[in-house]
């Protein structure tokens, strides 16, 4: 019993912090004056997947394999097909043309790439899939790509004004962003190591556990920013949460710790779990370029594929 209870506080720690680490960036880079794009695809996204940062590094750092790449891969689903899904139902999500060119491409070529590094035993029968550093450094290039264009984005990008600031005083936003991450850190520990003792004593593997409990609950910070957005009108904040967000799980989550610490095997995944994760990015992209919106029939759509797939993870 408490070890579901301290997985309960973990949840709701890492929740409320990752909440106020938003509005503290937030805060700092409105005052910046920089584009909404450019805060939704860094500040913002970087805020909302710490939880998915902190429980990566202390799993591959336990040697818990599994439980990182289940953290991710799931993530990258559940903001797609579940948090998009839900978004879109509550109001259609335009899309700029620049997004549609630029921004949901570049998602795409990394998930594309994420998807083939998944896939030895596809190019060598004999092998078995895992993760290397090697493969650790391609993510971490793929990110600068995505650093250099972030950076072409603070040059030429169209900056908007917006007044209502939460945390105007300096001093206060960067001491709540200090704190915040460090009350992540702490709750993704509380989160981690009950995840895998509960994993253990009710017999049920590892990947189930992470891709429904962890990833679900760790994905509520991006949950209540993008669906919030898109009910404000807010969509450059909406979808550049998620495509920021994707971006950082793969290439940092993933790539940086499996850089530092060395091979993960990927014993308990399937050519199903990287197909979805593949089929997020291109149904994003997909979807946006065809009316350059996401319309309340797509969001259906994709909510029914969250469902399909997870039915699948629990009937397998």
């Amino acid at each position: 019993m408490i070890e579901v209870v301290l997985l309960l506080l973990g949840f709701v720690l890492i929740i409320k912090s990752s909440d106020v680490l938003v509005d503290c960036a937030s805060s700092l880079a409105i005052k910046a004056h920089v584009p909404k794009m450019l805060v939704a695809l860094t500040i913002v996204s970087f805020g909302t997947c710490a939880p998915e940062v902190a429980i990566s590094f202390q799993s591959i750092a336990a040697d818990n394999g599994t439980m990182a790449f289940a953290n991710v891969v799931g993530s990258c689903i559940v903001n797609v097909f579940l948090i998009v899904g839900l978004a879109a139902i509550l109001r259609p999500i335009r899309v700029k043309h620049v997004t549609i060119k630029k921004e949901l491409p570049i998602l795409l070529l990394i998930t594309s790439g994420f998807s083939v590094l998944m896939l030895d035993r596809l190019f060598n029968p004999m092998s078995s899939n895992v993760f290397s550093r090697r493969d650790g450094i391609i993510l971490i290039l793929l990110f600068t790509m995505f650093i250099l264009y972030l950076i072409q984005m603070v040059r030429h990008g169209e900056v908007e004004e917006k007044n209502d600031v939460k945390y105007p005083q300096l001093w206060k936003a960067i001491l709540y962003l200090i704190i915040s991450i460090i009350v992540i850190c702490i709750s993704s520990d509380l989160i981690v190591d009950n995840a895998v003792e509960l994993a253990r004593m009710l017999s049920v593997s590892e990947k189930i556990i992470t891709m429904t409990a962890i990833v679900i609950g760790t994905s509520l910070p991006e949950m209540f920013m993008t669906v919030s957005s898109a009910k404000k009108g807010e969509f450059d904040i909406a979808i550049g949460n998620i495509i920021g967000t994707n971006i950082f799980n793969i290439c940092i989550v993933l790539g940086l710790p499996v850089l530092i610490y060395g091979d993960v095997p990927l014993v308990n995944f399937s050519i199903v779990d990287i197909l979805v994760v593949f089929l997020s990015s291109f149904n994003l992209y997909f979807f946006a370029r065809s009316e350059r919106k996401i319309s309340k029939q797509e969001g259906i759509i994709m909510i029914l594929i969250f469902i399909v797939y997870y039915t699948y993870l629990f009937m397998g």
